[in-house]
Order: C-alpha cells, then structure tokens, then sequence
C-alpha cells in the first residue's frame, strides 16, 4: 500500500481524539462502577457483620444481666423472647456464643442472632417434652453466624444455654442441600432425618451455597442430657478447653 493510501485509510485526527475520549471515559466508568460493587461487598460481608455483632453482643450482655437478677417470674419461658431466650453454643462452628431468639425474619436475623421458627412451622423449645428446636441464621454477612455449618459432623455438640440450664444435643445428621421451600426438614418429627418417632430434636438452618440464598442447609441433632446450670455458671464438658483448670473459665463460650 503507498503511503498516500495509508494516509487516506487513516480516520481523521478528530475521529481519533473523540474515540480516545471516549475510551477514557469509559474506563473511568468501568473504574468507578468495580468501586462501588467492592464497597457494596465490603459492606454486605464485613461491616454487617461488625454491625451485627456489636449489637448481638450488647443485647446478650443485658440478657445475662438479666440471668442475675432476682427471678420474677416462675418458668424457663418467662423471660421476654423478643430479647433472647438463650444462648446457642456450636464448638465445631468456632464461633463463640449466639444469642437465640424467636422469629426468623430479616429484622431478626439481621442483628447477628439465630431465630427460633415462628412460622410456618412453629418451633418447640428446649424445655417441651417433645418437639422440634428449629434455628435459623445467616451464613454470610450480618453476623454470619452459621457460616461454619459446613463443619459439623455426627456426633458433635450443640449445646443450648438457658438462665436455670444447659440442653446438651448430639448431632445425628445433616442434609447439605435441599429446597428452600423445604418446611417438612423443621417439623416436629423433621423428615428425611431419619427419625420417625417424636422426640427432643434440634434443627439448624441456613442458605447454601455459600454467598448464595438458593438452598438451605439442614444439621439434626436430639437431647442426650440436661444439666442444671450452677452458681459458677460451669458449662457442660462438651463446652470446655480440653485440660483447662478451672472449667467455668477454659471454655468456647466467647469467640
């Protein structure tokens, strides 16, 4: 090709410097928009959290303030629910202590707790005869206080810590995927846990995969044993440091 030609292939310098402004332009864009969406991640899977956790823990903080006072009223259910019935303890999960209370909505989960079921299937609680103890919470941001869930094998602990006792449960099984719509895994005899009879079960739940809300993620477990909570507050040996030497302090409560 000559040279003329060349120059006559050639876009015109103005043609050239409106696209390159262009370009720039849009790489401004493109910079700015990948900003916003780091920001917008940093705060759904971190500050939540820091959030959430502050809140969760101030509020369980005035629930064992609560604990220490004077009882006014007979009965493990007497404390106001919409505070906190409880504290759930997971040692697999490595995540310290989580305070429990009723209702599964997002107001609810959103301030770093676990929710006990209200509806559709009303969960028991620990102290009923029979029933189902079904929780629920979220696996990533705000708390993300079953993130581990993934780590709970059969035979695990999980222990639920009231104002007058400990309910000391074993993990039986687990259903790593299924329909979020999936209510029968938290009725009171949970299907496709393998239980057919009624008993004292617990039933931990959660979204799956992970950073996704697609399918849940169901851990069964029944009671083994109650214990009495003592003026030291002792937990139950499946809450304790292997070797500490004072068991009311070498314990997993905090994280």
């Amino acid at each position: 090709m000559s040279r003329a030609s060349r120059r006559a292939a050639a876009p015109p310098v103005g043609n050239r410097s409106v696209l390159a402004g262009f370009l720039s332009l849009l790489g401004e864009v493109l910079i700015t928009v990948g900003l916003v969406l780091g920001l917008f991640v940093a705060y759904s899977l971190w500050w939540t959290n820091v959030l959430a956790d502050r809140q969760a823990s101030a509020r369980g903080d005035e629930i064992r303030q609560q604990w220490q006072a004077p009882e006014q009223a007979a009965g493990p259910g007497a404390l106001d629910t919409r505070g906190g019935v409880g504290f759930l303890h997971v040692p697999a999960m490595k995540n310290g202590e989580v305070l429990v209370k009723a209702g599964t909505d997002p107001d609810t989960l959103d301030d770093g707790v676990a929710g006990y079921y209200t509806q559709p299937v009303k969960s028991a609680l620990p102290w009923d005869e029979k029933g189902n103890f079904a929780l629920a919470a979220h696996r990533d941001g705000h708390g993300a206080k079953f993130h581990n869930i993934d780590k709970v094998r059969n035979g695990d602990a999980i222990v639920f810590e009231t104002r007058d006792n400990w309910y000391v449960y074993k993990v039986f099984a687990e259903l790593r995927q299924t329909s979020k719509y999936n209510t029968d895994v938290i009725n009171a005899v949970p299907k496709d846990s393998g239980r057919t009879a009624p008993g004292r079960y617990i039933t931990l739940t959660t979204c799956t995969p992970v950073y996704t809300s697609k399918y849940r993620y169901i851990v069964w477990g029944e009671l083994v044993r109650t214990e009495k909570v003592d003026a030291k507050r002792t937990p139950p040996a499946e809450l304790r440091w292997p070797g500490a030497a004072d068991p009311a302090e070498g314990t997993w409560r905090r994280s």
